[in-house]
């Protein structure tokens, strides 16, 4: 019979410390990241407007950001978060941004930025 590397490593307690290290990763990721807690699309001003869990409030012009400088209202408010509140996605127009890197001010890809 051959083993594999993987049929090795798959034990259950070897299963176990992951999920205790995943836990350990996911806490301190809470604990030090920024998270949001809402976002929405302001038609009135123009905004994209984040609420941070810890109560700050962070909005760019969806011109700004690569992806929705064409998108309609519709579209814009067509915008979600996933639990971890880690990131915001627009389905429609397959646009994905980590929250870290828009509160850096990094708006789309090099070349984008670059223009």
């Amino acid at each position: 019979m051959v083993f594999r590397k993987w049929d090795k490593d798959l034990t259950e307690e070897n299963l176990r410390d992951q999920i205790a290290k995943a836990k350990e990763v996911w806490k301190n990721a809470e604990a030090t990241e920024p998270r949001a807690e809402s976002v929405q699309y302001n038609q009135s001003e123009d905004l994209i407007v984040i609420k941070l869990k810890n109560g700050a409030i962070f909005s760019f012009p969806p011109s700004l950001a690569q992806g929705l400088e064409a998108a309609s209202p519709e579209q814009l408010a067509d915008v979600w978060l996933p639990p971890s509140g880690s990131s915001v996605h627009w389905e429609s127009l397959d646009v994905d941004f980590g929250l870290p890197e828009l509160l850096a001010g990094i708006f789309g890809t090099k070349s984008w930025m670059a223009d």
